[in-house]
């Protein structure tokens, strides 16, 4: 297990930085190209850890993919070019790469199996395999297909009707996915508001899809033309450095060509809400992705109450969220965030030890957590628990530290952020 010491950073951050490409579309992306006819392009492609298992799911489909760094190029020969694999997917740590493939390999006509890490093992997969059962899918593994791994009976599936019991974005783009391959008309009703990146590249790729309020409908038998993509920054990989610029005194950063997709952008709304020095210009869109500008500077934070249906636009953004409300005046309640229990480590848990044993006023609830501002926070000890997202709010945490912090497994941040630690120190002053 590897580990870094950081140290306070006393005269604040400044400087503009552009953030990895968007970990969602860039899985997407792959998936796209990967099933579409003809050569797709990707730029600002995210090479993290979670990613590259999506790519190296394709290539043991069959798929030609070539990758130097972030441009990848994905020779795609349409679905019925697709090949059973010989050997296990590994799906490694990546929660994105297993529900959205599980709807793929359900409506591919032969057999599969995949598999994953130990943290991704204990993730629920149920969530995804009962609705694909009610399509037909055929898909057998661990505590009645609860868990990993899975073996997929592949077959030509059947449109139908599906009220989703969970605000999921990776299990609406399963069943979105699976229905493309379908037959017939495949209806599915979401929950609540989740991010949208798949029901955008769709369009992209040729694929028809119909979008009436919470109601998707997707015709079967569809192929996907290929296409070329640039990928926007990740504004779950920005927030980090949105809320380090607002926490630390003397602070002031720019973060350039980012995707602010507003099923994505409730960082922002949060930061807002809570009387952060924030300022978003709009760019040119990046194919149907919005894209701009976030400045952000040193900032008075007051405690807020975050809930409903703003929690699925930040629920990776959380953990972060959490750390500024330790520096924010007055209670923060952020609310309906059960889903952080069954992200790459219990996220709740996980944020409330922490930055308790630095030195915060902070509970958990059974939905999230209350965290009572403003404190200082110690020196001490960050356990990533091999969560990326954890480890880079124990990196922000150092920065206003009183003393130094050690992050442990510092190397799971690469999971969607390599790079992560040069651009923290370009901007260190």
């Amino acid at each position: 297990m590897t580990q870094v010491k950081l140290l306070p950073a006393s005269k604040g951050l400044s400087g503009t930085l552009s953030v990895p490409g968007d970990k969602s579309i860039s899985h997407r992306s792959i998936i796209f190209s990967g099933l579409a006819e003809g050569t797709s392009h990707i730029k600002n492609f995210l090479d993290g850890e979670d990613c590259l298992r999506t790519i190296q799911a394709f290539r043991e489909l069959g798929v030609d993919i070539e990758r130097n760094g972030t441009n990848v190029i994905v020779h795609g020969k349409g679905i019925k070019a697709l090949q059973s694999p010989v050997n296990p997917i590994n799906f490694g740590n990546s929660g994105t790469t297993a529900r959205l493939l599980s709807g793929v390999l359900s409506a591919l006509p032969f057999f599969s199996t995949a598999f994953g890490d130990p943290s991704l093992s204990k993730r629920p997969m149920d969530r995804v395999v009962g609705p694909l059962s009610e399509m037909g899918a055929e898909i057998i593994g661990r505590d009645n297909a609860k868990y990993l791994p899975l073996a997929f009976n592949g077959k030509k599936l059947k449109g139908t009707t599906i009220e989703m019991n969970v605000k999921s974005a990776q299990v609406k783009s399963a069943l979105l996915l699976a229905g493309m391959l379908s037959e017939g008309d495949t209806v599915v009703y979401e929950k609540g508001i989740t991010r949208n990146h798949t029901e955008m590249l769709m369009s992209q790729y040729g694929i028809t899809l119909e979008k009436q309020g919470s109601k998707l409908t997707i015709p079967g038998n569809q192929q996907p033309q290929a296409s070329d993509l640039k990928v926007p920054g990740d504004i779950s990989s920005a927030a980090f450095f949105l809320v380090a610029a607002a926490v630390a005194p003397n602070s002031s950063i720019t973060i350039e060509n980012v995707g602010l997709n507003p099923t994505r952008d409730g960082i922002i709304t949060a930061l807002d809400r809570m009387g952060a020095d924030i300022d978003v210009e709009q760019g040119e869109k990046i194919g149907h992705e919005p894209v701009g500008r976030v400045h952000v500077k040193s900032s008075e934070l007051k405690g807020c109450t975050f809930e409903g249906e703003l929690i699925p636009n930040l629920i990776d953004e959380i953990p972060i969220l959490a750390l500024a409300a330790t520096q924010a005046e007055g209670t923060t309640h952020i609310k309906d965030a059960k889903e952080l229990k069954v992200k790459e480590t219990d996220r709740i848990e996980a944020v409330v030890t922490n930055l308790r044993s630095l030195g915060a006023d902070i509970e958990a609830t059974e939905d999230g957590m209350i965290i009572n501002g403003k404190t200082e926070l110690t020196s001490g000890i960050v356990h990533s628990y091999g969560d990326h997202r954890i480890g880079m709010m124990g990196a922000v945490a150092s920065i206003i530290a009183e003393g130094p912090v050690t992050i442990e497994d510092k190397d799971c941040i690469n999971i969607s952020y390599p790079g992560f630690f040069e651009h923290l120190d370009k901007v260190c002053k």
